[in-house]
């Protein structure tokens, strides 16, 4: 019987999706065409025989090398995760190779952290970037966390940086698509599940995970503050479902669910992505880095869900021996494949 390996096969799928978008990024759907040729046969891009990738792989390498850590010394809690998940993400921030147009929120979080202090100080409490859930597969992907761990752990790590409700909710629920996926749930189960998700959780304020995050915004109460997150979440649901109504695979993805610039678009427009195409991996990640929008986290989210539906002999052996960070990605990906 084969085994999926589903976290490899997410992991892969993210650098994949992101390395295919970073020369995509910013350019038009016409000028993407006139650049790559037709999307459907776009090639992964090489430069000195390597697949580079942005700041989207290399803070999920971040985040997963920092829950590794944490995981080391005992069950996953805000207190054990908080630490070492700082410490990876400052790493990242200084070190010499974090040169591929990082976001803003990101650099100006990680310059607060770097202070010092609680961490609360230097959420960025208004933002909601798509830095928040870029990065965040790793929490669908360790296996053995509870419902509840996975929920606080995937909005911890965006607060770190991203402390906006929306950020948040869409840090949860990406984390939540790939742990369904990885877990063998169809993709057309996925959409109800996730929406269900959101409104079991819509006023639940996860403060053993924020602390008192949610009083440097203007809410009356923690519940009011959260609550803006998952109702901008579950607009979003409603647009990918109008289109998932009427498929288009030939029109450009951000038409129909937003840019993904901003978290939940993201979310939604990657999830638009592999559910045009659940069997055809390349395919995911080739429609998404042909978008007018954040055309790598768009592919590196939709990368990662076809990976976590389709482990990782789905992606071509050539690939993955070219991909940068290759290593790095294989063993956090052999660390969570025990459940397999």
């Amino acid at each position: 019987m084969a085994v999926k390996r589903a976290a490899t096969g997410a992991l892969l799928g993210l650098a994949f999706g992101d390395a295919m978008g970073f020369p995509t990024e910013f350019n038009s759907v016409p000028e993407i065409i006139a650049k790559c040729g037709p999307w459907q046969r776009m090639p992964l891009p090489l430069a000195s025989g390597t697949a580079y990738v942005t700041d989207d792989t290399q803070m999920t390498l971040a985040l997963g090398e920092g829950l590794v850590a944490a995981l080391a010394t005992g069950p996953l809690t805000a207190q054990r995760m908080e630490p070492p998940v700082r410490a990876a993400y400052l790493e990242w921030w200084r070190s010499p190779e974090n040169n591929r147009a990082p976001g803003m929120t990101c650099l100006r979080a990680c310059e607060a952290l770097s202070r010092g202090g609680v961490w609360q100080d230097a959420s960025v409490i208004h933002s909601k970037g798509c830095g928040a859930n870029m990065r965040v597969a790793p929490l669908g992907l360790v296996p053995g966390l509870t419902q509840e761990q996975r929920s606080g752990a995937a909005q911890l790590q965006s607060a770190l940086t991203h402390g906006h409700p929306t950020a948040l909710a869409a840090s949860e629920l990406t984390a939540q698509a790939v742990w369904l996926l990885a877990g063998g749930a169809a993709p057309g189960e996925l959409l109800p599940l996730l929406r269900a998700h959101a409104r079991e959780n819509r006023e639940r304020y996860l403060g053993d995970w924020l602390g008192d995050l949610a009083l440097r915004a203007q809410d009356p109460t923690p519940g009011l503050f959260i609550s803006r997150g998952w109702d901008e979440c579950l607009a979003v649901l409603d647009r990918l479902e109008a289109a998932l109504a009427s498929p288009d695979p030939e029109a450009d993805p951000c038409l129909a669910t937003g840019e993904g610039w901003i978290a939940e678009e993201a979310l939604a427009t990657g999830l638009l992505c592999f559910l045009l195409f659940p069997d055809d991996p390349r395919a995911v990640v080739r429609r998404g880095a042909c978008s007018s929008g954040d055309s790598d986290s768009i592919a590196a989210l939709a990368g990662a869900f076809a990976g976590a539906h389709l482990g990782a002999d789905a992606w071509p052996r050539e690939w993955t021996e070219v991909v940068e960070y290759r290593e790095r990605l294989l063993a956090l990906g052999a660390a969570w494949d025990v459940r397999d």
